[in-house]
C-alpha cells in the first residue's frame, strides 16, 4: 500500500527504495510482478511459506508475539 500510495503522488516507481528484514521467495516474486522496476532489499530470504502463509523457517509468529501485551 505505501507503494502506490507514494506512485499516486507521481514518486516513479525506479525511484522508490523498499527496505525489508525478512522475506520469502513467493513473496518476492509476487511483489517483483506488481512493481518490476522497484528496487527491494532484504536481509535474508527463507525457505518459502507453510500452509498458514508463515515463513519457514523464519520468525514464525513474530508479529502475536511482538504485540502481545
Amino acid at each position: 500500500m505505501a507503494v502506490e500510495v507514494l506512485k499516486s503522488k507521481g514518486v516513479p516507481e525506479d525511484r522508490i527504495f523498499f527496505l525489508n528484514v525478512i522475506a520469502s521467495p513467493e513473496g518476492i516474486s509476487r511483489f517483483a510482478q506488481h512493481f518490476p522496476r522497484l528496487r527491494v532489499v532484504t536481509s535474508f530470504v527463507d525457505q518459502g511459506l507453510n500452509g498458514k502463509k508463515y515463513i519457514v523457517p523464519g520468525l514464525g509468529d513474530f508479529g502475536d508475539r511482538f504485540y502481545t501485551l
